[in-house]
C-alpha cells in the first residue's frame, strides 16, 4: 500500500498548489491513500467547513489538524453535525486525540481503501505546546482499540526530541510516525528497525518566501518591537511538501519512506 501524506497546508497558496499538483502526484506515484494536515488552510489559521469540503473534493481521504484547529469557530459545528453519523465527511477530519475528551471531534479514523483496512491517528506533543494528555500513553490506549494493521500517525509537536522519542516508542507498533507543526521540512526520513517509517517534520505546503508561512516583514517587525501584530499569509516560493510511505498491507510494516517536494 502506498500512502501519501501532505504537510501542513497553509492558506490559499497551500490550497492552490495542492489543487494544481495533486493530479501530478497521483499520476507519478499512484498512492492508495492520501492524508493531509489542514490546520492552517484558512488564511494560515484554522480550517472552515467549506475549505474542508473543498480539500476532500480534491481526493484527500483523511485530514489531520493540531493546535490551530479551533481558530475558526465554525469548525465546532462541523464536528458536532457528524455526531452519530459515521459516514459524514466531517468524521474524516481529525483533531488531536489527546485533547480533552469533552471537546468535539475525533482523533482517530478507521477505514478501508483498495481492500486494505487502515487507521489514521492524530496526536499532539506537550513540549512547548499548550497542555493536553500524555501522547505516549494515549497512543497506547488507542492502539488497544485499533483493529487495522496499517496505522498512520500525525504527531503534531514542536520539539524534535519529543518527536524522535515518540517515533522510537511506537517503532514496530504503527506503520508511520510523521511530524507536523514546525513548517520546516527535515531530512531524517527513515524506516526504524522494527518497521515504522519516521520523519521529524514533513514541512509546510505553502509559501516559503516567508517566516513559516507568514509575510516575513510582519514577523521581523514583531521581533524588533515586541508589539502585537496581525499576521498575514505570504505568497512567494510556494512548495508542496509531502512524504510517500510504502507498506505491507498484511503486516502494516513500512518498506520505505520518501520525501516529495514540488514547486
Amino acid at each position: 500500500m502506498k500512502i501519501l501524506f501532505i504537510g501542513d497546508i497553509f492558506g490559499r497558496p497551500g490550497r492552490t498548489i495542492v489543487k494544481d499538483r495533486l493530479p501530478v502526484l497521483r499520476k507519478q506515484h499512484a498512492p492508495d491513500l492520501i492524508i493531509a494536515n489542514c490546520e492552517n488552510a484558512a488564511a494560515g489559521f484554522g480550517i472552515t467547513p467549506p475549505l474542508a469540503e473543498e480539500l476532500f473534493d480534491l481526493g484527500i481521504d483523511v485530514m489531520t489538524t493540531g493546535n490551530h484547529v479551533w481558530d475558526k469557530r465554525e469548525i465546532i459545528d462541523y464536528f458536532q453535525m457528524a455526531d452519530g453519523n459515521p459516514h459524514s465527511p466531517a468524521r474524516r477530519l481529525l483533531r488531536p486525540a489527546n485533547f480533552s475528551p469533552n471537546l468535539p471531534g475525533w482523533g482517530i479514523y478507521e477505514g478501508q481503501k483498495n481492500g486494505a483496512a487502515y487507521a489514521v491517528m492524530n496526536l499532539q506533543g506537550r513540549v512547548f505546546m499548550s497542555s493536553n494528555d500524555d501522547p505516549f500513553r494515549y497512543a497506547d490506549l488507542l492502539l488497544e482499540q485499533i483493529k487495522s494493521k496499517i496505522v498512520f500517525v500525525d504527531f503534531h509537536a514542536e520539539a524534535s526530541s519529543e518527536k524522535i522519542a515518540f517515533g522510537w516508542y511506537l517503532d514496530g507498533r504503527v506503520t508511520a510516525v510523521v511530524g507536523t507543526h514546525t513548517h520546516v521540512p527535515t531530512a531524517d526520513e527513515t524506516v526504524l528497525p522494527k518497521g515504522t517509517a519516521y520523519i521529524t517534520d514533513v514541512g509546510m505546503t505553502g509559501p516559503y518566501d516567508s517566516v513559516i508561512g507568514v509575510k516575513k516583514e510582519l514577523v521581523i517587525e514583531k521581533f524588533l518591537s515586541g508589539m502585537p501584530a496581525r499576521f498575514e499569509p505570504a505568497n512567494g516560493d510556494v512548495r508542496l511538501c509531502a512524504v510517500l510511505v510504502e507498506c505491507d498491507d498484511r503486516s502494516g510494516r513500512a518498506a520505505r519512506i520518501e520525501r516529495v517536494t514540488l514547486r
